[in-house]
């Protein structure tokens, strides 16, 4: 129902995946819904995404995939609002989409047929969205206001929102606000720290944030290794905390990146190690002794090329076995290639830093969950106040799996807020 000239039932800070999800579902039920976007376009981070494909959800959904102080939060809104839901949705617009690997699905064409079906579902149900606006104040109403002498509110908002819409200053209330902000990631996208001021302000806790699915530098003798080898691509697995994900790596300019580097990132803090195996669920051990026995007067660098670079091969030679790499493979002990498949199953780096925030694709932490209901995602102790998306202490690994908390955590709050 819609209160007066700016009176919503439901005002929703942010048209990016969660918030377009949230406003839709609102808006169906019937409930009068305005979504403000600070940017001068809706959706960005949604058409940048997967190269412009969308990696819009996956088809195998699990808690483990997400990343959170409570690690249980996110299985009510994931059980409410499944992929399965989605996907039916795409279909029903008769978007085409593939798998790729690890069960992820893109767009066939662009990530605009997402957006676009996001922006119909929304005006079919009559939900506003506008763009170029900035928030300037959020306060919390009396139970009972009078909003001018002209007009008399019946009680029912609960939030006034100051803001700007371009140069003009405006006031709008609403029963419930959303805040569907995202996070710090990619600021040129609109990533900004809104959200969590949001939070603060109602004095609801932060857990600590940081880059996440992000790449990595170096500022030692690394540096100049990627540098020289940049461009070049390799299956790999790598291991941090007790996590492994085996995946592409990219060599760049400044460091590491490709999905496996990004993968890793969401679990590494600064000052730890990562750990690549260049020969994935292969046994270098014995292939090294192996051949030893057959191949005895080849050079190690020339069987290592059947399985790595040249490039990345003469690289590894003067980093572990310069004094002897003219040798050829019967003048090594059995200790030596035994010493060499470790380091090539087992190669030890220290990363600088991330890429940080201006790269990254999501922000590790936000809103900590136990102040939210996992069912509403409703602040459990101001009535009318919701997190969804990026902003809550809910981190994805790479795959769709942060798209698919956008639409569930955004259809859970839509259903009652």
């Amino acid at each position: 129902m819609r209160l007066g000239q700016n009176h919503y039932d439901v005002i929703i800070l942010g048209a990016g995946a969660s918030g377009l999800m949230c406003a839709l579902t609102a808006a169906q039920r019937g409930r009068s819904v305005l979504v403000l976007e600070k940017a001068n376009k809706v959706g960005k981070k949604i058409l940048m995404s997967g190269g412009g494909r969308c990696n819009f959800t996956n088809h195998f959904v699990e808690a483990d995939n997400f990343i959170s102080a409570n690690p249980h939060f996110c299985k009510a809104a994931l059980t409410r609002y499944t992929q399965w839901d989605f996907i039916a949705m795409v279909e029903r617009y008769g978007i085409a989409y593939e798998e790729r690997k690890h069960s992820q699905l893109f767009c066939l064409d662009s990530a605009k047929d997402i957006l676009n079906m996001l922006l119909d579902e929304c005006a079919q149900a009559g939900a506003e969205i506008r763009s170029h606006c900035t928030i300037d104040k959020i306060a919390q109403l009396p139970e009972r206001v009078h909003s001018d002498k002209h007009e008399q509110e019946d009680g029912r908002s609960r939030y006034q929102i100051a803001l700007h819409q371009g140069q003009a200053p405006v006031k709008l209330a609403c029963h419930s606000l959303v805040v569907a902000t995202g996070a710090l990631s990619i600021p040129s996208l609109g990533g900004s720290g809104l959200g969590y001021d949001i939070a603060k302000q109602f004095g609801i806790a932060l857990t600590e944030r940081q880059a996440g699915l992000v790449p990595f530098m170096f500022s030692d003798a690394m540096k100049p290794l990627c540098e020289r080898l940049s461009g070049l691509a390799l299956e790999v697995e790598v291991t941090c905390n007790q996590r492994q994900f085996t995946e592409n790596l990219l060599f760049t300019h400044r460091g590491i990146s490709g999905p496996v580097m990004l993968q890793i990132s969401n679990y590494w803090n600064p000052g730890d190690e990562i750990i690549l195996d260049l020969l994935p669920g292969f046994d270098g051990h014995a292939w090294l002794l192996n051949a030893k026995q057959q191949h005895g007067k080849s050079l190690l660098r020339s069987l290592l090329t059947q399985k790595l670079s040249k490039g990345l091969v003469n690289e590894l030679q003067t980093l572990w076995w310069s004094g002897s790499a003219e040798l050829p493979l019967a003048s090594y002990s059995d200790k030596q290639l035994a010493a060499i498949a470790d380091k090539l199953h087992g190669w030890r780096l220290k990363p600088s830093a991330t890429e940080g925030y201006r790269t990254a694709e999501v922000t590790r932490g936000g809103v900590d969950t136990n102040a939210i209901s996992s069912k509403t995602m409703e602040v459990k102790s101001q009535p009318g106040l919701y997190f969804i998306g990026e902003v809550l202490d809910v981190t994805g690994h790479l795959g769709g799996f942060n798209f698919q908390w956008a639409w569930s955590s955004g259809y859970s709050a839509g259903l009652v807020c």
